[in-house]
């Protein structure tokens, strides 16, 4: 499958709501101290068009968002020698986001230059206050936002103005099966329960709270269900809390991350699961599960939209946010946007519009036409699109999953 460009359809208004993530543990990250400012953010004038001097930026990442955005990052900083001398990259999980970067926020002393994440790491920080509102403060230096494809601006309208977007994906929920033990594939919820009654143990998901395939799945429920208000998890979710709870009895166990998920597809522990674009491409290419393993759309369903941020830790220094403010529109840029193709990982990717596959590296292109799906560019175009749950809704939907769904595990 080659394909060379791609336009999403959909374009949902939505704000942010400012719930906090519980965070876990209190470890500071262990990065050498990269300096930072006062504890307010610079005033947009005394933030220089670029740095006295080539600065280096430590990345936090803790959305798994290296494997795409990182090569564009070291592309460009390559690029500019004269504004960053050099990247270096950490990872970490977002329930622990806040713990590990609210401390270096309240000391004045960041050892964090730039944080990859989520939804659920963006609202962690909103709520604690650890992010600089880059959009409201320094916007016009991020110019390169006017051409995001329609899908991710609705997602940056989630970041309230703190976060940027990087890269998008319709996400799902799609399932991912082994076609030599599946026979007939569901095309509904309905029949999903019913495979799984006949087949207990061999479907399942990781906890959604740890696993973007996991929350898709949750959050794409409700549209397929016909619940009274997809958007609202605690009064507007009959249907998928009822259809979970069932589908639960004949679910062994819930592991905590979806690597665990892919495991148990390759070791047959599993032969179905859900997935998202990304999560069937990325792992088929990588030798992590068989090329042969099938994907499969439900009959009527709505994309559950997905996103990676960037943000930056109140307190940065002028010099660094001037390069960080560089970097974060340079890699919007089309020609550097277009390697948000990775190896599948995030498919499509990129967030702007130009950004297409013919623009990717060549190693790109050749996962797509080997390892992609002709009818996942179709299905992009036809298929209506929502973005996720806002993060006070969200954080409620884990909590209320892990009590009433995932304990039964």
């Amino acid at each position: 499958m080659r394909t060379t460009s791609h336009r999403t359809i959909t374009r949902r208004t939505a704000s942010v709501g400012l719930a906090a993530v519980g965070a876990a543990g209190l470890a500071a990250c262990s990065a050498p101290g990269s300096g930072g400012g006062s504890e307010d953010e610079a005033p947009a004038e005394d933030v220089p068009e670029a740095p006295a001097e080539a600065v280096a930026l430590t990345i936090f990442d803790v959305a798994g968002a290296q494997k795409e955005l990182g090569p564009m990052i070291e592309k460009w900083a390559k690029d500019n020698p004269e504004i960053i001398s050099g990247v270096s990259f950490e990872s970490g999980d977002a329930p622990s986001l806040v713990g590990q970067i609210k401390p270096q926020v309240d000391s004045g002393r960041l050892e964090v230059d730039l944080v990859l994440t989520g939804n659920d790491g963006l609202s962690a920080g909103i709520g604690s206050e650890l992010w600089i509102p880059l959009i409201e403060s320094y916007g016009d230096r991020l110019g390169n936002q006017e051409n995001y494809l329609e899908a991710a601006a609705a997602m940056q309208e989630l970041a309230s103005g703190y976060g940027v977007v990087l890269s998008y994906y319709p996400s799902g929920p799609l399932l991912q099966y082994n076609p030599e033990k599946v026979d007939e594939v569901p095309t509904t919820p309905e029949e999903l329960l019913a495979w799984a009654e006949e087949h207990p143990g061999e479907f399942g998901y990781a906890r959604p709270a740890n696993s973007g395939p996991g929350r898709t799945f949750l959050m794409g429920l409700p549209y397929m269900l016909g619940d009274s208000d997809p958007k609202d998890p605690e009064n507007g979710w009959e249907k998928t809390w009822e259809f979970l709870i069932e589908l639960g009895t004949h679910i062994d166990t819930y592991p905590s991350g979806t690597g665990q998920v892919i495991s148990n597809m390759a070791d047959g522990t599993w032969t179905m699961i859900p997935t998202t674009t990304g999560w069937d491409i990325n792992p088929r290419a990588t030798g992590q599960l068989p090329a042969e393993f099938e994907a499969a759309a439900f009959e009527e369903f709505t994309w559950v939209t997905d996103a990676h941020y960037a943000v930056v830790p109140t307190g940065q220094s002028p010099d660094k946010l001037s390069a960080i403010l560089a970097l974060l529109d340079g890699i919007l840029a089309p020609e550097y946007n277009a390697m948000a193709y990775d190896e599948g990982y995030f498919y499509p990717g990129p967030a702007v519009e130009g950004a297409t596959l013919d623009l990717a590296p060549e190693s790109s292109q050749e996962v797509v036409e080997e390892f992609g799906r002709d009818w996942y560019d179709e299905l992009i175009e036809s298929a209506p699109q929502e973005t996720p749950l806002d993060p006070d809704k969200m954080v409620a939907a884990f909590d209320r999953w892990d009590r009433e769904v995932g304990s039964q595990g």
